[in-house]
């Protein structure tokens, strides 16, 4: 296994017999928007911010009080730096199944984009992940809802989780990430192995 590790980048690859995990994917970015000088309007993250806000912009008064489970934004992403990604409860939020046909697709955009965060052959296992889970997902999320205001959102199925957070700095310093809940770090992978190889 092997990471590529900075301060808004953290890459975790795991290979057991050709196959293949990577989780955590964490990427951040302070600034978000470079807002002065030669670069002004340069920003980071942008389609994983703006997609976010187009399925809660989506979403009438009912489905967006389902939704949001927060008015405030939370401080930073929920599972941390945990060697296991884990919520406390069961998903919060709206499902998925509640979605109109255009709200859904506004959703698998979003699902789109992170799965083609990573290399070809991986994204094709997270399209997997999204389209096993189906209806089943559960859209969360914190905060304001107009752009500029600080504001955090999840995307959780029973095999991965998306957490995006906007909140310092004047909602300018994102946090990003794609958790697996079964392999972060290659935990499924490495079982395997002591199992087959060390019993």
């Amino acid at each position: 296994g092997y990471r590529v590790e900075g301060h808004h980048l953290s890459q975790n690859y795991t290979l057991v017999n050709g196959n293949v995990i990577n989780g955590p994917s964490f990427f951040g970015a302070n600034p978000a928007e470079v807002r002065q000088g030669a670069r002004k309007g340069l920003r980071t993250l942008a389609l994983e911010v703006d997609l976010g806000f187009e399925v809660v912009s989506s979403l009438d008064e009912r489905l967006q009080k389902l939704a949001i489970v927060e008015p405030t934004a939370y401080a930073d992403i929920l599972t941390a730096t945990s060697r296991r990604a884990a919520m406390k409860g069961q998903p919060s939020g709206l499902n998925a199944s509640k979605l109109n046909a255009t709200q859904f697709d506004a959703l698998m955009t979003l699902l789109e984009e992170y799965a083609g965060n990573v290399q070809d052959e991986l994204a094709e296992k997270r399209m997997a992940q999204i389209n096993k889970a189906g209806r089943n997902i559960y859209f969360a999320w914190a905060g304001g809802v107009h752009r500029g205001e600080p504001h955090y959102y999840r995307v959780q199925t029973s095999s991965f989780l998306i957490e995006l957070d906007d909140t310092q700095d004047n909602a300018n310093h994102i946090h990003s990430v794609w958790r697996d809940f079964t392999g972060d770090f290659g935990e499924d992978l490495l079982r395997q192995h002591y199992q087959t190889s060390h019993p």
